[in-house]
């Protein structure tokens, strides 16, 4: 949490000016009771309307400046902490970006929405009170002893020995809390990402009548969830009937005290309810406080789990150079590539070789498992290669810089995803400042232009996910916005399997006669699409079974043809 603190130096003034005008308030508060005092000993005392009147307009003026300091306060409190979190959410989201697919593998989709969203609104908060409390409550706390002590004495050692006794009490319950609220989060993290998981996958639940088996896991979660936050509630919610028996115990001695003291002749009836009123005001500063330690403990938690985010270090070092295709033969190589994920068993791709020169297809077969989206995700490094080397125009990629070497490369996933805005919006984010023709000719290369034009034009809107549009339809427009930055290479896993043969046919052909033609990497679980292919790499179990052209690979790949004779029958039966 500590290293997070430099997002405020931005906001430095208002840091400043926020408690400052806190403790003006907090200042005029402890006059409050001398005023008082005053009205009962002078005005009260000797009849003087006039005084009494004064006094309460004095009052009414310090209750005005207050307000105005007040506000001020908040304001500047409000500022500060609304920036800060900004600031912090606009950072870790950049960082976020930088990370490899492999630690976003092992943090999970959860956690870091949960970190972005509800840990960040608690830092928020917990920023804003400490700004506004933090220093305010203490120095109305020691102020009102000090007043306290220039009333009178004896009894302003009640206050001496009541606060170190509430401090013990709240400080105490804060230290027990601040590790269960970081249990709590963690438990938050379970409950959202199975509610993000049933979410997104309510069809297939549906479809296999599981709603009441994952009904009843959510309800387990939650339950759990519910549980460590009631074990929390309990122990917080010690503090302020703890401290109002403290407080009202100190109150019992104070009166009886003073009662003594004013029989005495040794204290007036006004310092008397000066008194009280400064130990009122400690009881309400100090449940304020409490409820601070609780909001700040939960701050802290939820800081430094932003902050773990933040320690995590990509394994993708940016490179420095940009990619030049001269005096390359080759548009892309491997050589002796091996991939291991992270905290797997074994690896998913060995001992691949091979090379692709400039406008070849390649096509990538295998069965399920055999490592096809791994190989591709080598190229624009969403992943690094364990071992070996992966190289473009005769360079390794990891000496590219990322944003030069993803610029020159169209990557069509496996998942069409498609954002809500129109259908030009979602096509230029291949290029931002593509033009109508260029995105046109991009979508007339993907078989889509009927598309575009029985919806309307560029125009129409496509909602979140691409929901109102087929799966061909979602597959073919992230095929065009791919093909609008007209990469050098272009990689397709695995993403026309929602086409028929024919649409299927058709891509391959125009992206074969497209002017500039890209070096294309196509992904397959089909034979039909790859069998034209400049060459082929089968994949067996992450080891390359087989490369070379459809017919070689028939004769001399056993792999290739135990896959095309399972889509193909075999003349004669």
């Amino acid at each position: 949490m500590k290293k997070l603190l430099i997002y405020l130096k931005a906001y430095t003034k208002e840091s400043i000016l926020g408690p400052l005008f806190k403790l003006l308030e907090a200042a005029l508060d402890l006059i409050v009771p001398l005023v008082i005092a005053a009205i009962i000993d002078y005005g009260i005392a000797g009849s003087d309307r006039g005084y009494i009147f004064r006094m309460c307009l004095l009052l009414v003026g310090l209750g005005i400046v207050g307000l105005a300091f007040s506000v001020t306060a908040q304001y500047f409190a409000a500022k500060a902490a609304v920036g800060f979190v900004t600031d912090i959410r606009c950072s870790l989201f950049r960082h976020i970006q930088s990370l490899s697919y492999s630690e976003m593998d092992r943090l999970g989709t959860s956690t870091m929405i949960t970190r972005m969203t509800s840990d960040m609104n608690q830092v928020q908060n917990g920023v804003n009170l400490t700004l506004r409390l933090l220093l305010r409550s203490p120095f109305v706390v020691f102020g009102a002893m000090v007043m306290a002590f220039t009333i009178d004495v004896p009894s302003a050692w009640i206050f001496a020995v009541a606060i170190p006794v509430l401090s013990v009490v709240v400080f105490g319950i804060m230290l027990w809390c601040i590790p269960l609220y970081k249990k709590v989060q963690a438990r938050l993290d379970g409950v959202l990402g199975i509610t993000r998981e049933n979410l997104t996958g309510v069809r297939v639940i549906r479809a296999f009548c599981k709603e009441e088996d994952e009904t009843g896991e959510f309800s387990a979660r939650n339950q759990a969830l519910t549980a460590m936050q009631k074990y929390v509630g309990r122990i917080s919610a010690l503090m302020n009937p703890l401290t109002y028996i403290i407080i009202n115990l100190a109150v019992i001695w104070l009166i009886r005290t003073g009662a003594i003291r004013v029989n005495a002749g040794l204290l007036t009836q006004g310092a008397v309810v000066a008194l009280y009123n400064y130990m009122s005001q400690i009881l309400v500063e100090l449940v304020k406080l409490a409820n601070l330690i609780i909001n700040i403990t939960k701050s802290v938690a939820c800081g430094n789990r932003i902050q773990s985010l933040f320690e995590i270090r990509s394994t993708l070092l940016d490179g420095s150079k940009t990619p030049s295709s001269a005096g390359s033969e080759y548009a892309v190589e491997f050589r002796n590539v091996e991939l291991c994920y992270q905290n797997a068993g074994e690896s998913s791709l060995s001992e691949v070789n091979f090379a692709v020169r400039p406008g070849e297809t390649v096509g990538i077969i295998g069965g399920t498992g055999s490592g096809k989206s791994s190989l591709v995700n080598l190229i624009p490094r969403f992943y690094d290669a364990t071992s070996g080397s992966v190289l473009v125009d005769g360079t390794d990629v990891r000496e590219y810089r990322l944003d030069a070497l993803r610029s020159r490369i169209g990557v069509v996933p496996q998942k069409a995803v498609l954002f809500q805005g129109t259908i030009r919006d979602n096509m230029r984010w291949g290029k931002k400042d593509a033009t109508d023709d260029e995105i046109m000719e991009a979508i007339t290369v993907a078989q889509a232009k009927e598309v575009v034009e029985s919806k309307g034009g560029l125009d129409a809107v496509i909602e979140q996910g691409g929901r109102n549009l087929s799966g061909g339809q979602r597959q073919r427009f992230t095929i065009a916005r791919a093909l609008v930055r007209r990469p050098e290479i272009l990689i397709l896993d695995d993403s026309a399997s929602a086409l028929d043969f024919a649409t299927d046919a058709a891509l391959r052909k125009a992206i074969r006669s497209m002017k500039n033609r890209p070096t294309v990497f196509l992904v397959s679980q089909r034979a039909a699409s790859i069998q034209y292919a400049d060459q082929i790499v089968v994949l067996d179990d992450g080891r390359v079974a087989g490369i070379g052209r459809h017919d070689e690979l028939l004769q001399h790949c056993e792999v290739y043809r135990e896959i095309y004779e399972s889509q193909f029958k075999k003349e004669g039966n």
